[in-house]
């Protein structure tokens, strides 16, 4: 998440159009697209995974999204709790919407402790890369390595306080000075790269057989099946949950983060468009991850389903095998940080901000504050794989939906009419039809089906559609 903006009569604001989409993309594109969602796929079902997950981008997250947008610039405020209780007070709604913020904000704090932690991994990984810890090492002790890292807390501890250092600087100078101009340049490269390894890894697995469930199959052929093409005996309420966290988790939404980035945005940039650019931009990038994952899943024989090491025990095959393996294996390591670092820091600037309206401390002062206890509680989840467990699972499959059920509801049934009109001027009315009714009725609906029923059979074991 690239926060840049420009300080335009006492209230920031991103310096142009361009700069506001590259630092939206920045902010959903990261690890989430990397690491969370390889192992959501590979234990979800795989294609079934990817068909539920595109359904709830679609008809869920780029309603939420615009709804967000919406909120932020329609306040001018850059806290999203005092944003929502602004829009409420204008709208003639109860002070309780707030709580929307309340849980995205609070969602956000949780989600930032945990991903500092992944981010202390890729850290790590920059000086294997560069001593050539990976080199003449099969896919079995690569994984081995993974493991020996995660089993270590005292000797991530350092990479992790180290990316919460820099994370915490960056907000501290307002997120503003060169993150945006880094955005522009550094987020295309990272782009380049992945897709460059995706083909990298498609053509190895396509010159590859490999024996799966008793069948000699061809491993990219495989991969590609396997993640497009859904057995629809997979689908149930517990995966649609899963796909439905990831959405929300990967494009940043229920977190309060697009909340605050709205407040930024200047009038004159379309929102219904801007949020799909965003959405599906972060979409792509998860697809193109997976399709740089898998075939090299299948081709090594490892599991689909090993969950958040798919990520460390793949993409070392892949990077040490390539010609130069070594430098672009540092390198992309190295952006996957940058990546991380634009995601982390609008997951810790909503809580910034709160603390800047309500106590009137500096910035400085508000991010060290935060910054502070982000290491605290960030520290539990290098120390405890449980904990790390139980934020991610809080956070990401129940809190960020519940506080985007609350935003779609209070837009599409709360906002006053005048403000949402100026909001999404110059949209088409059909798109804004279109848009409205998503929001208004399939996003809260959808959202609440798979939630409640989710919950029951994950917690309970019961399946209330048989």
């Amino acid at each position: 998440m690239a926060a840049p903006m420009a300080a335009t009569g006492g209230h920031e604001q991103w310096s142009s159009r361009l700069g506001f989409l590259m630092a939206a993309v920045g902010s959903s594109v990261g690890l989430g697209n990397l690491w969370r969602f390889s192992a959501e796929a590979g234990q979800n079902g795989g294609g079934a995974f990817v068909l539920i997950y595109l359904l709830c981008v679609i008809f869920i997250g780029i309603p939420v999204l615009m709804s967000e947008y919406v909120i932020g610039r329609g306040s001018s405020q850059a806290s999203a709790v005092q944003s929502v209780n602004d829009l409420a007070e204008q709208s003639g709604a109860g002070r309780q919407w707030s709580l929307l913020a309340w849980i995205g904000m609070t969602a956000a704090f949780m989600v930032v402790c945990f991903y500092s932690s992944v981010a202390g991994w890729v850290l790590a990984y920059i000086p294997k890369f560069m001593m050539g810890a990976f080199d003449g090492q099969t896919s079995q002790q690569i994984a081995a390595q993974f493991g020996a890292l995660i089993g270590d807390p005292i000797g991530v501890l350092p990479y992790f306080t180290s990316f919460v250092l820099l994370t915490t600087w960056l907000v501290s100078r307002g997120v503003n000075r060169g993150i945006e101009w880094a955005s522009k340049f550094l987020m295309p490269i990272f782009f380049i790269l992945l897709a460059g390894l995706a083909m990298y890894s498609l053509i190895s697995g396509f010159g590859t057989e490999v024996e799966i469930d008793g069948e000699t199959v061809n491993a990219s052929t495989y991969a590609l099946t396997w993640l497009f093409r859904p057995d629809f005996s997979q689908i149930n309420l517990s995966v649609a949950t899963r796909a439905l966290g990831q959405a929300f988790f990967s494009i940043g939404i229920g977190s309060a983060i697009m909340i605050t980035y709205g407040s930024y945005l200047k009038h004159g940039v379309n929102i219904p468009k801007s949020a799909a650019i965003v959405a599906l931009t972060d979409t792509g990038v998860a697809l193109i991850a997976g399709m740089a994952i898998f075939p090299i899943v299948f081709s090594h024989g490892l599991s689909a389903t090993s969950g958040a090491g798919l990520f460390f025990q793949t993409l070392p095959i892949a990077l040490v095998n390539a010609p130069g393996g070594l430098i672009i294996g540092t390198a992309f390591f190295v952006l996957a940080i940058f990546a991380a670092v634009t995601s982390s820091i609008s997951l810790l600037e909503v809580s910034v901000a709160f603390v800047i309206d309500k106590t009137g401390w500096t910035r400085r002062k508000s991010a060290l504050a935060m910054g502070a206890l982000m290491w605290i509680v960030g520290s539990g989840t290098v120390f405890s794989q449980d904990f790390f467990g139980f934020l991610d699972s809080t956070a990401g499959t129940l809190m960020l939906p519940v506080s985007g059920m609350m935003v779609v509801l209070f837009v599409g049934w709360r906002l006053k009419k005048a403000i949402l009109a100026k909001e999404l001027e110059g949209t088409s009315p059909l798109i804004i039809f279109l848009l409205m009714t998503m929001t208004r009725f399939v996003a809260p609906i959808a959202v609440a089906v798979i939630l409640v029923s989710g919950i029951f059979e994950k917690y309970f074991g019961i399946s209330l559609f048989g």
